[in-house]
């Protein structure tokens, strides 16, 4: 297309012609404007895979999705030396902390626990480790690796993002006692220790990492195409809050309801495991009394009991959703 100017000597005046590239017309000069109004004799046809959307085109063609894994398994670590004895992490640097000869015991009673409950009724189950880098929790992963054989791990991925609350460097043994009882005054969860953390602080970097996780879920991070079965089992192996706060914002818990739950054994889990509509609930594998020991309220059990039927993608909208309970002049 080009502007085609008018004879010399008259006022200068341009029209837009264009070149008609094929037919008998080939090479004639005609202006843009010849084509509009015409009527088209091709018929509108939806189901010519040409005049489909692309999008439509596209999803089509794409792959199924990959199963979800079964279960996601929270582990927390072994009895560690900081546990026994509170001067150790006036020493030893936090993540240098490694665990007694019980801890070994109990992460490798873990590993046990987890083979059983992964391996009932199937096959072709695997596991693939989030750990923690911290050495209490890479050795409670070599506790648990015990229990399975190479081609039963799908893979292990260390992420930083799933450590220990920062307590600060070095500590002081007596200065800790008085921060964690103004902790206790102040509130659990938004207390920063100094030169350190608060769990709100932990809320922010596991919401990074709850994105990452549900990325890799969606993806099949850990199912390569033809190796994808639907009793893949994710394990994180952690530190006690920072477990808490995973499902505080996995399952949208209130800082109320956060706080109101008790710390994980050394050793010990919880099992998020897939329910009858796909969703992870809870109560799946756990009953309701465990979980109120655990801390869950009522509320919070209504919630699991729905997240045992519910698919992905539903909300439920009877959950931490009805707006009344924030205001008081209603009652």
């Amino acid at each position: 297309m080009y502007p085609k100017k008018r004879e010399k000597g008259k006022k200068q005046r341009y029209k837009m012609v264009c070149l008609s590239p094929v037919g008998p017309a080939r090479g004639r000069i005609r202006c843009c404007e010849d084509t509009l109004g015409r009527h088209h004799t091709r018929r509108w046809n939806p189901t010519s895979p040409d005049l489909q959307f692309p999008e439509l085109l596209l999803r089509a063609s794409m792959p199924l999705p990959p199963p979800r894994p079964r279960r996601i398994i929270l582990v927390r670590h072994g009895q560690s030396e900081g546990n026994v004895d509170e001067g150790a992490y006036t020493r030893v640097p936090d993540p240098r902390i490694g665990l007694t000869s019980r801890g070994w015991e109990e992460a490798e009673a873990c590993g046990r626990r987890i083979r059983k409950l992964v391996s009932t009724g199937c096959d072709d189950w695997k596991v693939y480790f989030y750990v923690s880098p911290y050495r209490r929790t890479l050795e409670t992963l070599r506790g648990l690796g015990k229990a399975f054989e190479p081609e039963r791990i799908a893979g292990v991925r260390e992420e930083p993002r799933i450590r220990e609350q920062d307590f600060g460097n070095f500590q002081d043994r007596e200065k800790m006692r008085v921060e964690k009882e103004i902790r206790r005054r102040y509130g659990r969860f938004f207390y920063r220790f100094p030169n350190g953390e608060s769990a709100a602080d932990v809320y922010d970097r596991i919401t990074g990492f709850r994105e990452t996780l549900r990325a890799d879920i969606d993806i099949g991070q850990f199912q390569p195409p033809g190796l994808r079965s639907p009793n893949m089992n994710i394990v994180l192996v952690s530190h006690g809050l920072t477990l808490r706060v995973f499902l505080m914002r996995w399952y949208k818990w209130t800082v109320e309801q956060f706080e109101g739950l008790n710390n994980f054994d050394n050793g010990g889990m919880l099992v998020m495991q897939t329910g009858s509509g796909g969703r992870y609930s809870l109560l799946v594998h756990h009953t309701d009394e465990e979980l109120q020991m655990f801390g869950l309220t009522e509320d919070m059990l209504k919630d699991q009991l729905w997240q045992k039927t519910a698919k992905p993608g539903e909300l439920n909208y009877n959950f931490m959703r009805n707006g009344q309970s924030f205001f008081t002049h209603f009652s």
